[in-house]
């Protein structure tokens, strides 16, 4: 005879005793007493009744022996289907509701080969798992042992940073929203906890995609986790300004000598009056070990640089003001910042070593890393600048230094904290001609130029007193001093006018700019930080067709928007991934960046030929004349060259010059 099935009733008490009996068994748990969470059964049959307590087992088996011992032993779940929409659940006082959805999920794939599974974030079971793991870990966040959304460190590490200019406040905004788990974590710390705390107990690669923030729980739970296997180093996607880069860059932590300070001094124009700050990554080459010596190694150096990134083709002081503007953390060459500050901007640059230990120096790498790929911050010239924005990496990186008193809204004012904290070491400068010579300072080429300048002036008794009056003067004039001189100022007058070039392009930029957004020819354009030089108005005759300006804007917008790409690299990975890449996210960024390179190549190349075209004809005149001078400067010299070899050689054979005497 079939023994008698229990009535509803005693099924239910039942399951609840054996939910309970599970946490008795050796190694279903690091607790031996019942889960401290009890079932509301009054609308569930029997089923479902086992069903939830499968879940909270399930649930329970994950949490930290600290977690579960800080739960209230009368909490209550209960499943609602009255919640809001897209609320799975909430947690009030001592009672859980959950979406009743959820529990016909968990049941629908519920079994005896699931039972223990650890779910794929894409399977019916995990959402169910995910959310009492995260209404759970709001109980825990607001009990006497929890307090994680209130741990400075981890407000620091979450993205709710502290402001320069806020006497030690944070902002209300988390501006960490590219490569985000769940969106929801932005609205506030607490949100931010439960989530990550989700990710923290289900997702194995969390470890790899958030490393600071699992070391966090780590510690604060007292977990000893093995090494999580993750892609080495750390990847950044760079500019495309060097021709034969590729997309992706890869920076280990290992080949880092030292961090330094790198500040461009300051200038007269606005954006740049109390200079710009930066972080310069000493990286050794290949094979050199970690020493002094990789000082020297300038190609492999890397600079942090917040900028503002424009996304259209009009700068403007009062959009900086106002934080139109993105604030981005680029990876750039260090040649390519002394060439831009040294040569272009004619501006000084010091790199001050800063005192870091190797952990140190890993971890300031680490948090650049995430800046890079979720930081998405707004620019303002007065209070969220390059000076702001390197504070805040230094703060949340380091957390030696985030007691220490550096904030600062001008990159100098940082550097003199960074000296009187003795973080920085500026020894190295006392001597200048020793810092040039081993790269602790990089000279405006102004002197130099100055120099050339002399050279060439004493050669041909130029009328013009300076260098500045002689690059002010027309290439034709300039032009015609060039076939008399000899060797060396030749040489000196070549990169005098390699340095009109650059000057002439900025100015056909800024005339293109104006040009492309139709503005009035009266009214001035306002160019920021790119240039100092406010273009002569646009003859009309060269203003072009409405279809001509059209054309100029489309080809513009679609350079910027490829552009934008290596300024949010996150943009380059579509898909539900988060936090740092790794291996097959990093393969993918490589394929699809060095499409987007080579397109951006070809797209610079296209309108940089059809740019001349759109030009106003006296600036095209100025460039013409600047290059047929550069052409006449080098054919000069290869004369000059073959015409003083040839007498070296006669002085020194048999017969020559030289033996007449």
């Amino acid at each position: 005879m079939n023994p008698r099935r229990p009535s509803p009733p005693a099924r239910r008490c039942l399951a609840l005793l054996l939910a309970g009996l599970a946490w008795l068994v050796p190694g279903t748990g690091a607790s031996t007493a019942p889960p401290p969470l009890r079932i509301s059964a009054s609308s569930l049959n029997a089923q479902e009744v086992d069903a939830t307590a499968e879940l909270v087992e399930a649930a329970f088996a994950r949490l930290p022996q600290r977690w579960r011992h800080a739960l209230h032993p009368d909490l209550e779940l209960a499943w609602r289907d009255d919640l809001p929409e897209h609320v799975h659940g909430r947690a009030r006082g001592r009672k859980l509701w959950l979406d009743r959805t959820l529990l016909t999920d968990w049941m629908s794939a519920s079994g005896a080969a699931a039972e223990h599974a650890a779910p794929e974030r894409s399977s019916p079971r995990h959402a169910a798992l995910a959310t009492l793991i995260h209404e759970l870990a709001h109980v825990y966040d607001r009990s006497a042992q929890g307090g994680l959304s209130r741990e400075p460190r981890l407000l620091d590490l979450a993205g709710w940073q502290v402001g320069a200019m806020r006497l030690g406040l944070r902002s209300g905004r988390n501006a960490f929203s590219d490569r985000s788990p769940d969106r929801y974590e932005l609205s506030d710390p607490g949100e931010f906890v439960a989530v990550n705390l989700e990710y923290f107990l289900l997702d194995p690669e969390y470890a790899c995609r958030r490393p600071a923030l699992h070391r966090h729980f780590a510690r604060h739970f007292g977990v000893v986790n093995a090494p999580p296997v993750c892609a080495p180093g750390q990847v950044f996607v760079q500019t495309p300004d060097e021709a034969d880069a590729s997309a992706l860059l890869r920076i280990d932590a290992d080949r880092i000598y030292r961090v330094d300070y790198l500040l461009a001094e300051p200038d007269d124009r606005l954006m740049s009056r109390w200079g710009h700050s930066m972080l310069r990554l000493v990286i050794c080459a290949p094979g050199r070990p970690r020493g002094p010596d990789c000082r020297l190694d300038l190609q492999h150096h890397r600079v942090l640089s917040f900028r503002a990134f424009v996304d259209d083709v009009q700068i403007s002081s009062w959009r900086g003001l106002t934080g139109s503007y993105p604030s981005r953390l680029f990876v750039l060459p260090l040649e390519q910042v002394i060439d831009e500050y040294t040569r272009v901007e004619l501006r000084d640059l010091r790199s001050v070593p800063l005192r870091l230990h190797r952990d140190e120096i890993a971890a300031l790498l680490e948090r650049a890393a995430r800046l890079h790929w979720s930081y998405d911050g707004r620019y303002y010239f007065l209070s969220n600048n390059c000076a702001t924005e390197t504070f805040k990496l230094l703060h949340d990186g380091v957390p030696r230094l985030a007691g220490e008193r550096l904030a600062s809204v001008t990159p100098t004012g940082l550097l003199r904290r960074l000296l009187r904290t003795g973080i920085a070491d500026a020894a190295m400068l006392d001597d200048r001609p020793e810092a040039i010579r081993l790269g602790y300072r990089f000279e405006a080429l102004d002197a130099h130029y100055q120099a050339m300048f002399e050279i060439a002036r004493r050669s041909l008794a130029l009328p013009q007193r300076d260098v500045q009056a002689w690059l002010e003067a027309s290439a034709d004039e300039r032009g015609g001093w060039l076939e008399s001189a000899d060797l060396r100022t030749s040489a000196a007058l070549l990169l005098l006018e390699q340095a009109a070039l650059r000057r002439e392009e900025l100015r056909a930029r800024a005339d293109l700019k104006r040009l492309l957004l139709d503005r009035a020819a009266a009214r001035p354009a306002d160019h920021g930080d790119e240039t100092a030089d406010v273009p002569a108005p646009l003859e009309p005759s060269r203003r072009g067709s409405g279809s001509d300006r059209a054309e100029a804007r489309a080809r513009l917008d679609e350079l910027l928007r490829l552009e934008g790409y290596f300024s949010r690299p996150a943009a380059l990975l579509p898909g539900d991934g988060y936090g740092l890449p790794q291996t097959e996210e990093r393969r993918a960024i490589a394929d699809i960046g060095s499409d987007h390179l080579a397109r951006w190549r070809l797209q610079r190349s296209d309108l940089h030929e059809a740019a001349r075209h759109w030009l106003p004809a006296s600036r095209r005149a100025a460039l013409t004349g600047i290059e047929a001078n550069l052409d006449t400067l080098g054919r000069r010299l290869r004369d000059l060259h073959v015409e003083d070899n040839g007498l070296r050689l006669q002085r020194s054979s048999p017969g020559g010059p030289s033996d007449a005497h």
